[in-house]
């Protein structure tokens, strides 16, 4: 994987907290779960912060079924997310199916597949069962990254192959 492009920001929202990731230079320099009133101030202040760094977004697409209240407070946090960053019309946005259509070669995949299709693609330098984010006396490359984190991993490797291939 040649994770040697431009620095990337990926979000994973959620209608509560949302999971980021920022890669540079193929390495995660910081990822996390923070609350979305945190985030949006964040962004805003961003490129002063992060500079030339791009900022992809995991989108909801519609898939003909019902959705609740949670789907349209997660679609409003985007929109705001996009909004706030210092280029909205830069922002990326990225379906998640596309996401596990790259990574996984089946857009039927679940979590569970898209989280070791991230960790294959690090090298596994740390302790544990999983080296790839090790432990606390030997840590690996994922150190840290968890949870919806890891989901904005996916999402910053996708824009990272994908997108910035055309």
């Amino acid at each position: 994987m040649n994770l040697e492009h431009k620095p990337i920001l990926a979000v994973d929202p959620g209608t509560l907290e949302s999971g980021y990731c920022a890669l540079l230079g193929g390495k995660v320099v910081a990822a996390g779960v923070i609350g979305n009133a945190e985030l949006l101030p964040y962004l805003q202040r961003a490129h002063f912060r992060l500079g030339e760094y791009t900022l992809s977004l995991e989108m909801v697409a519609s898939y003909g079924m019902p959705v609740g209240r949670e789907v349209f407070e997660t679609v409003r946090w985007i929109g705001r997310f996009q909004q706030a960053w210092h280029d909205p019309e830069a922002v990326r946005l990225v379906y998640r199916q596309d996401v596990k259509s790259h990574l996984c070669h089946s857009s039927k995949a679940k979590d569970s597949n898209v989280r070791q299709a991230v960790l294959d693609r690090f090298e596994p330098t740390g302790g544990g069962k999983t080296p790839q984010v090790g432990t606390k006396k030997k840590p690996g490359p994922l150190y840290g990254v968890s949870s919806h984190a890891i989901s904005a991993l996916a999402v910053a490797i996708y824009s990272l192959e994908v997108v910035n291939e055309h």
